[in-house]
């Protein structure tokens, strides 16, 4: 059996769409052996990597209120307290740690006082997940040893590179196509901020996406505000029919990667 890697890019809400994709894997009868995820990407990497079905993460995300007042912070960076979603995610990841996963799984994150990249795949789980999904500003950052980091879309927000030596496939699921907009368009600072941070994220991205053998970047996801919550529905539909859409194009990859 061939061993295909899965890279699931951050993206807020937008990360719906790779459970979208998923059910297509699954449809097609591919197996995913090594997942590389980030912010959101890390959170359904890992579910999946602990053996929860699609519609089971899903639930998650749907169940789990994220800007309840319970979870709001005043002594810590963020408007959000991070660690205060540890038990949500111990009730999917009851092992919390990588070596109890069905499959390998690496975790993007970011030092936030060296600014540099830190990939996880060892030792405990949830921490790791949660530091990788900690969207500034929003969600405060996690401490892992003394070293607090952040959100790993910052620096890596399309981890291929672990999976470029061990797999035979490369999939990537990537959500967070850049369109042009306009100035007007621009009405608040958290949209500038939004803005700034898919730019940064977009410029890292995009020239690793080649590496894919096959590659879902659905640009029906540039409507899609990053904590647009009321349309998970929607965002899995858009990755789901993507993803269908490009292995229907490739059958080559199919018939060896099944």
């Amino acid at each position: 059996m061939k061993n295909v890697g899965l890279v699931l890019s951050g993206g807020g809400v937008r990360g719906i769409a790779h459970l979208g994709v998923i059910k297509a894997l699954e449809e097609h009868n591919i197996r995913v052996k090594s997942i590389a995820g980030a912010s959101a990407g890390a959170i359904v990497g890992a579910f999946y990597a602990a053996g929860h079905s699609w519609e089971h993460i899903l639930e998650f995300f749907k169940t789990t209120p994220m800007f309840s007042w319970q979870n709001y912070t005043y002594s810590k960076p963020g408007l959000l307290d991070t660690d205060k979603f540890q038990k949500a995610f111990a009730a999917y990841l009851p092992d919390d740690d990588f070596q109890g996963l069905e499959c390998k799984l690496y975790i993007s994150t970011t030092d936030i006082c060296t600014g540099k990249n830190h990939i996880f795949s060892e030792g405990k789980l949830i921490k790791k997940v949660l530091a990788s999904a900690a969207f500034p500003i929003v969600l405060s950052p996690v401490r892992i040893d003394g070293v607090f980091f952040a959100d790993g879309g910052i620096t890596n927000n399309f981890p291929v590179e672990p999976l470029l030596s061990e797999s035979d496939f490369i999939i990537g699921s990537y959500v967070n196509p850049l369109p042009t907009i306009e100035a007007q368009e621009l009405t608040s600072s958290m949209d500038v901020m939004e803005r700034a941070f898919k730019i940064g994220m977009a410029t890292l991205s995009e020239s690793k996406l080649s590496n894919c053998d096959v590659l879902v970047a659905p640009l029906e996801l540039t409507e899609i505000g990053t904590f647009s919550l009321n349309r998970m529905d929607e965002v899995f539909e858009i990755g789901y029919s993507a993803a269908c859409k490009a292995l229907e194009k490739a059958p080559a990859f199919v018939a060896e990667a099944s």
